[in-house]
């Protein structure tokens, strides 16, 4: 059976961004046994995470630059190859200083990804619909989370050449990622779908002018901001929330924590469709109240947690597809609707590199208020963080540019 050219891009770009977590994920799996074979402490293996979420994020603002300048499919082909070599090279690590070498050079590698195919998808993802589309698209993100953990625990810890021992959970994503970057080059096509002169008569200048004066841009960054601070505290902190607070072990807090996920995973098209289906192209109005409806379940998560095993379930299950599904909305259709294909990445790499500001603060800001086992104050203060984000939305909504049928930027693929 043929498959169509929009297929194949979609393939191609889908699979892209879900291998990126490949090698991004596996370091979470990977930090216990740096810890006790190189004698890393927990300070130290902080620092490497550090490391890498710094550069993470000052790397989206120049990755967009650079795919709107000289081409997306280059770009994240390479960033592919640069992070699958990175973490090859985990394995053999000495010692600390090459470790911190490496997640630097990581995260602008990874940093590629987003702005890059955000570009892509942009002039070959025809506008009308875009909401379901990229919907569907940014489950990417959520699948490839998910199945990174799995798979880097798998390849740590299965039957597959025992003898190379946690190694192998380094080594594994890393060709498993070069393989993707190779497909990524094969379904999707050299051309970006877009009229080349037109592109060229942009300066990086006159770009990063058109997007920082672009309030629908600044109202999706902060709402971002403060969604990827949220979302980054569920992923990384809900395990020891239970250990601590609720008195689950280990193993139970873990398997209960991925539910964050699972669920999550619905709330990605479910936010595409209703601002599509529902709101006639909006995302403003759909990303404002599912923030607003994130608001409530924060502000009643520690009792319906503390409730029963499923009343945490459903807490955490809410938070994820509240937190998921306008981070998706707001990151894909959103900023697209906001900018043109011509500038899709400088504006998808400022606002993900400003949303990982949050993921940079979120670390400080569960230390600061956790003091003491005081758990519930965390929850407080989202409240107002998402609140903070769904007014923000709510105010600038009638300046959303709301784009339901194709415009005359270069070749559009119908979805």
């Amino acid at each position: 059976m043929k498959i169509s050219r929009f297929g194949m891009v979609f393939a191609g770009t889908w699979l892209a961004y879900a291998g990126l977590y490949l090698c991004r994920k596996n370091f979470s799996v990977l930090m216990p046994f740096l810890g006790s074979s190189l004698g890393l402490s927990n300070a130290t293996l902080a620092d490497l995470v550090f490391t890498y979420s710094l550069t993470y994020a000052a790397g989206q603002f120049l990755s967009g630059s650079i795919a709107d300048r000289f081409g997306a499919r280059p770009l994240v082909a390479i960033g592919m190859a640069v992070s699958a070599a990175c973490s090859a090279l985990i394995a053999g690590a000495p010692g600390v200083t090459l470790l911190l070498t490496i997640q630097l050079v990581n995260g602008f590698a990874q940093s590629t990804g987003w702005p890059g195919l955000l570009k892509i998808t942009s002039a070959q993802f025809s506008p009308a619909g875009r909401g379901v589309t990229m919907g569907w698209w940014s489950t990417n993100m959520v699948v490839g989370g998910f199945a990174a953990t799995i798979l880097a625990t798998w390849f740590a810890t299965g039957p597959l050449l025992p003898a190379l021992g946690w190694q192998r959970a380094a080594w594994g994503p890393a060709l498993l990622l070069a393989l993707i970057s190779i497909l990524f080059l094969v379904l999707v096509p050299a051309s970006s779908g877009l009229d080349p002169s037109r592109e060229q008569r942009r300066t990086p200048a006159g770009v990063w002018r058109e997007v920082l004066q672009s309030r629908p841009l600044w109202a999706i960054a902060i709402a971002y901001f403060c969604l990827k601070m949220m979302r980054y505290t569920f992923l990384f902190w809900l395990p020891l929330y239970m250990v601590q607070r609720l008195r689950y072990s280990p193993a139970e807090a873990g398997y209960t924590s991925s539910m964050y996920e699972v669920v999550g995973f619905l709330g990605v098209p479910a936010a595409g469709y209703v601002s599509d289906k529902l709101l006639g192209g909006q995302r403003f109005p759909a990303a404002s109240g599912l923030m607003f409806l994130l608001a409530g379940t924060c502000l009643v998560f520690p009792q319906l947690s503390a409730m029963s095993r499923a009343g945490n379930i459903i807490a955490i299950g809410l938070a994820g597809a509240l937190t998921f599904g306008p981070d998706t909305l707001l990151a894909g259709p959103a900023t697209q609707d906001a900018s043109s294909p011509e500038i899709a990445a400088t504006a998808g790499g400022f606002v993900n590199g400003f949303g990982s500001l949050g993921q940079l603060l979120s670390p400080l800001l569960v230390a600061a208020l956790t003091r003491s086992g005081k758990w519930d104050n965390l929850f407080t203060a989202f409240v107002g963080v998402a609140l903070l984000g769904a007014a923000t939305l709510a105010f600038e909504s009638g300046r959303e540019k709301v784009r339901l049928v194709p415009v005359g930027a270069g070749k559009q693929l119908n979805a």
